[in-house]
């Protein structure tokens, strides 16, 4: 299919890992969750592991996830649901893992660590671990709805 990317979500690093012997054969980009994710100003990643993937050729994006940021923050502050919730929740139909796959796809994208138009193999999961691969074409952000999954090439039965 001639992909030359693969986007791998990973907050620990462990999944991103894996992808360590392939740094020759593909361009590796792994999104973490952002900074704060969990607790206040806490990296879920540590610096060792941080550097262990970037000195074995993996790029990494940390920064603020694509389906939450401003909305998540109106939905804890005042309550209700806003655009981005639903887009997620939609995708979620088919399994958090394909959400996430979409989700970091189109973060790198706008990160800049992806070439736009390219096809792209993206890896999101379900709590810990990965359980769902896309053959995935994303758009940036503002374009969000032009994403298209290609093809999926796993996804859990029962989510």
């Amino acid at each position: 299919m001639g992909l030359k990317h693969i986007v791998v979500a990973s907050c620990s690093g462990q999944s991103a890992e894996l992808f360590l012997k392939h740094t020759g054969d593909f361009e590796i980009i792994c999104v973490t969750h952002q900074v704060g994710f969990s607790n206040p100003g806490e990296d879920e990643m540590d610096s060792k592991m941080r550097n262990k993937l970037v000195e074995g050729g993996i790029r990494l994006l940390t920064t603020t996830h694509l389906m939450a940021g401003l909305d998540r923050a109106c939905r804890n502050k005042f309550g209700g649901i806003y655009p981005s919730e639903i887009v997620a929740s939609a995708l979620r139909m088919l399994g958090q893992g394909l959400k996430v796959s979409v989700e970091v796809g189109c973060m790198a994208l706008d990160g800049g660590l992806l070439p736009h138009g390219a096809d792209i193999v993206s890896l999101g999961g379900t709590g810990r671990g990965l359980d769902t691969a896309v053959v995935l074409l994303p758009s940036h952000s503002q374009s969000f709805f032009d994403t298209r999954i290609k093809e999926i090439i796993c996804k859990p039965r029962e989510f």
